[in-house]
C-alpha cells in the first residue's frame, strides 16, 4: 500500500474553535468515517465476523495449541480445530450454557443478555466461550488471569456474571469467595474434573470440588458435560445486533478500581473496518495469541483473524516457552507490546551490534546500512546483510513473521527502527485505549519514519484540546500541542454502573478525552510528548513526564530491563529503581566490579553486588550518558539510583496486565529507599 508520507491527515476546514485545533480525519476519508467493513458489508458484529471466517475456510485450521505429553512433561508441535469444528463446538457449549442458566432461575424460558465471565489464561476455551456468547447474544466479561480472587469477585459482582468459565486451577478460589458473589450460579471448569488431565497443573480433583460447590449451593460442571447439555438441549443462534453488549472490558487502571468499558459489538466492527484499510489480512496469515484475552488488544487480533479465516495459535502460557512456541508456530503476525520488544532488542543488540570481534563489527555495518535503506524508502530487507545476519535474527520469532504490531504503550524511536530491519518485517504502532475500543491512531504500512503514532484511523477523528496548567496550546508553534481527544464509531457509549466516570471522560459531543498530551505536525502524524495524570512537578516548578522520560532511558542503555523515574515535589531532582536484566547486565558488573566473575544463572552473588556503591555510580553514569544523548534536561536525568533484581510484574502489583508502571504501589514500597536515596544526594552535595 502506498501513500503520501508529507500528508497523510488533513484539518477539516472550518472546524477550528478557541482552544483547541480543527478536527483531523485520515487522508482520502476526509467525507465520512469507517463503520462497517467495505469489502464485507454484511459484516456488522462479531458474530458475523466469525460466521464470515467459517464461509470463507469452514475445512480450514482455525484454533491450534500444543499437545502435552504427560509422560516425557513436554509440549509438542501444534493440533488444530477446523473452523467448522469451532462452530460445532460453540452451538453446543453455547446451548448447554443457556440451559445452565434457565435451571439455576428456575425459568420458564431462557434469558438473553446476561453477563458470563472468562477467567483463564489464553487457551482455545476462553475464544469459545466468548464467541459463543456472541452467538446467543450473551455478555462476556473477561477476568484477568494474575489479578487474583480479589479482582475477580470485584469484577463478578459488577458486571453481575451469574456464570464463570474458568480453568480448574481456578474453580477452588471461585467456590471458597462464592460467599462474595450472591449472583455468582455455576461455575464450568474448562479442564475435566475426573482424574487424568493431560495439561500440567490441571489435575482432576473431582468428587472433592463437586461437595465443595454442592455446600456452596453453586452448581459445578466441567465442559464435557455442558457439550452434552448442549447436544440434548440444543438452540438456535440468537444473533446480536451491533448496538448490543459484546463486552464489559475492565481498564486496568494504575490507580484505584478498574472501570467496566461497555464495547458493544458496533464497536469491534468499527475497528475491524479500520484493520482492513491499515493492515489488511488474509486467510493464509496466523496469529501468535499471548496477550491477555480480557484486554482489548487480545479480542480484536483474534477478531482480525476469524474474519478472515486465518488462523489462531496459542501460547503454552509459559514465558520461558515464549520463543519455543513461536519456533512451532511460526506465526505470520505478532502483536506485540515494547516491554517485550524492549526485552528483545536489548538481547539481540547484546548478541549482535555489541558483540566483540568480528561478530560486533559486520552486525554494526549491516546495521548501519540497512537503516540508512529503510529511511530512504527502500525497505526492511538487504540481499546480502539478511543472508548473511538478519535472516537468522527473524527465525527468533519463527521465521514467517510479516507484520509485528505492538500497542500499548510509547516504543522508543531507535527500537522501533531496529525491530524493522531486524525482523525484516513491517512494523505498525498503534495508539488506543480500551474506552476507544484500542482504535486512534496508527503508522501506515510502508512508514520509514520513527517517534510518531501515525495519523487517525479510519474509523475516527481527532482534535486536540489546550491544557493550559501544562502550558500546552493548540497555538503553540511550530506545531500545535494539546489533549488528544478522539471521536467516532469505535468510542463506547461509557463506563458500566458509572455515570460520573463516564462523563469526565466522554463529553457531551462525544469526544473521548485521552488524558495523553500530543503534538500534530504538517504532515497529520500525532506524536505523544506526555501525559497529563503522569505528570509531577519538581520543587523548582518544572514538570515531569515520567513515562517519556523512562522510554528514552529503556531506548538508549541496552541492560535496562526496567526503570521507574521518580520525583518528590519537595525535591529539585529525580532519583530512579533501575532492574536490569541479568544477561546483558553481568557483563557490565564484571567490566565494572574486576574480579567477581559473576556468571549467569548464580544470582546469590549476583543479588549481593548490585548494592556496590561503585557499580551504582556507574549505571549512573550510563544514566547520564543516555540522557544527554536523548536530549533530556538536566533536571530530567536522576541524580541517583537504586538497583533492583526484581522486576515489576503484574503479580507483585506493580505493573498492569498491559504491562504499565502502577506508580503508586512502586513509591509505596520504596519510599523509604527512595527517602535514603534523596538524603544520599544532599550529602553528596553538602561535601562540594
Amino acid at each position: 500500500m502506498t501513500f503520501d508520507r508529507h500528508q497523510q491527515a488533513v484539518e477539516l476546514p472550518g472546524t477550528r474553535r478557541p482552544g483547541q485545533t480543527g478536527i483531523y480525519r485520515r487522508k482520502g476519508f476526509e467525507n465520512n468515517l469507517v463503520s462497517v467493513p467495505s469489502l464485507r458489508p454484511n459484516v456488522k458484529t462479531v458474530y458475523d465476523a466469525f460466521q464470515h471466517g467459517l464461509k470463507t475456510s469452514p475445512n480450514g485450521p482455525a484454533l491450534g495449541r500444543r499437545v502435552y505429553d504427560p509422560i516425557t512433561k513436554t509440549f509438542g508441535g501444534y493440533a488444530w480445530e477446523t473452523y467448522t469444528e469451532v462452530n460445532d463446538r460453540i452451538t453446543r457449549l453455547g446451548s448447554g450454557l443457556v440451559k445452565i442458566h434457565q435451571k439455576a432461575y428456575e425459568l420458564q424460558s431462557v434469558a438473553q443478555r446476561w453477563s458470563l465471565g472468562i477467567w483463564a489464561i489464553n487457551r482455545p476455551e476462553w475464544t469459545i466461550t466468548s464467541e459463543a456468547c456472541s452467538a446467543y447474544n450473551l455478555v462476556s466479561v473477561g477476568l484477568y488471569d494474575t489479578l487474583g480472587p480479589e479482582a475477580v469477585v470485584y469484577g463478578v459482582n459488577h458486571s453481575e456474571c451469574s456464570i464463570v468459565v474458568t480453568s480448574v486451577d481456578h474453580v477452588a478460589a471461585l467456590l471458597c469467595d462464592a460467599h462474595k458473589m450472591p449472583g455468582l450460579k455455576a461455575v464450568v471448569s474448562m479442564d475435566s474434573l475426573e482424574s487424568g488431565n493431560s495439561a500440567p497443573g490441571r489435575a482432576g480433583v473431582g468428587s472433592i470440588l463437586r461437595t465443595y460447590a454442592q455446600d456452596k449451593g453453586v452448581l459445578l460442571y466441567d465442559w464435557a458435560e455442558v457439550e452434552a447439555l448442549g447436544v440434548q438441549f440444543g438452540r438456535k443462534h440468537t444473533p446480536p445486533s451491533p448496538s448490543d453488549v459484546y463486552t464489559i472490558c475492565y481498564t486496568s487502571g494504575t490507580t484505584g478500581l478498574p472501570k467496566g468499558a461497555i464495547l458493544s459489538h458496533g464497536n469491534m466492527i468499527a475497528v475491524l473496518a479500520a484493520e482492513d484499510s491499515a493492515m489488511p489480512m488474509t486467510t493464509t496469515d496466523c496469529v501468535f495469541s499471548f496477550l491477555p484475552l480480557p484486554h482489548v488488544f487480545g479480542r480484536l487480533m483474534e477478531l482480525f483473524m476469524f474474519s478472515e479465516g486465518g488462523r489462531i495459535g496459542y501460547s503454552t502460557g509459559d514465558q520461558l516457552l515464549l520463543l519455543e512456541d513461536l519456533a512451532n508456530l511460526k506465526p505470520t503476525i505478532f502483536p506485540c507490546v515494547p516491554r517485550l520488544l524492549n526485552r528483545i532488542y536489548a538481547k539481540i543488540r547484546a548478541a549482535t551490534v555489541d558483540a566483540p570481534g568480528l561478530t560486533g563489527a559486520l552486525a554494526r555495518r549491516g546495521l548501519a546500512v540497512k537503516l540508512a535503506k529503510l529511511k530512504e524508502g527502500k525497505g526492511f530487507t538487504h540481499p546480502f546483510w539478511d543472508r548473511l545476519l538478519f535472516g537468522k535474527v527473524k527465525q527468533a520469532l519463527g521465521g514467517n513473521v510479516r507484520l509485528i504490531l505492538t500497542a500499548s504503550a510509547p516504543i522508543s524511536a531507535e527500537i522501533l527502527g531496529f525491530t524493522r530491519v531486524a525482523f525484516c518485517c513491517e512494523v505498525v504502532e498503534a495508539y488506543g485505549q480500551t474506552e476507544g475500543t484500542g482504535a486512534a491512531t496508527n503508522t501506515l504500512i510502508g512508514e520509514t519514519e520513527a517517534g510518531h503514532v501515525g495519523p487517525p484511523q479510519v474509523c475516527c477523528e481527532i482534535k486536540l484540546e489546550d491544557v493550559p496548567e501544562l502550558n500546552y496550546f493548540a497555538t503553540d508553534k511550530p506545531y500545535p500541542r494539546g489533549e488528544l481527544c478522539v471521536r467516532g464509531p469505535s468510542v463506547i457509549s461509557g463506563y458500566l454502573k458509572d455515570e460520573a466516570k463516564t462523563r469526565e471522560t466522554i463529553d457531551e459531543e462525544g469526544w473521548l478525552h485521552s488524558g495523553d498530551i500530543a503534538i500534530v505536525d504538517n504532515s497529520g502524524t500525532f506524536t505523544i510528548i506526555d501525559r497529563k495524570k503522569n505528570v509531577f512537578k519538581l520543587s523548582q516548578g518544572e514538570y515531569i513526564a515520567a513515562e517519556n522520560i523512562e522510554g528514552k532511558f529503556l531506548s538508549k542503555v541496552p541492560f535496562l530491563q526496567q526503570i521507574f523515574v521518580h520525583g518528590d515535589p519537595h525535591e529539585s531532582c529525580l532519583v530512579a529503581i533501575v532492574i536490569p536484566d541479568a544477561e546483558t547486565f553481568i557483563p557490565f558488573v564484571n567490566k565494572i566490579l574486576q574480579g567477581t566473575n559473576v556468571q549467569i544463572g548464580d544470582m546469590a552473588s549476583y543479588m549481593s553486588i548490585c548494592n556496590d556503591d561503585k557499580l551504582r555510580k556507574a549505571v549512573l553514569k550510563e544514566l547520564v550518558k543516555a540522557g544527554k544523548e536523548a536530549g533530556l534536561k538536566g533536571f530530567e536525568i536522576p541524580k541517583a539510583v537504586l538497583i533492583e533484581t526484581e522486576a515489576f510484574t503484574v503479580e507483585n502489583d506493580k505493573m498492569t496486565p498491559t504491562f504499565k508502571l502502577k506508580r503508586h504501589p512502586v513509591i509505596q514500597e520504596y519510599r523509604e529507599r527512595l527517602t535514603a536515596l534523596y538524603n544520599e544526594i544532599r550529602q553528596f552535595e553538602s561535601k562540594l
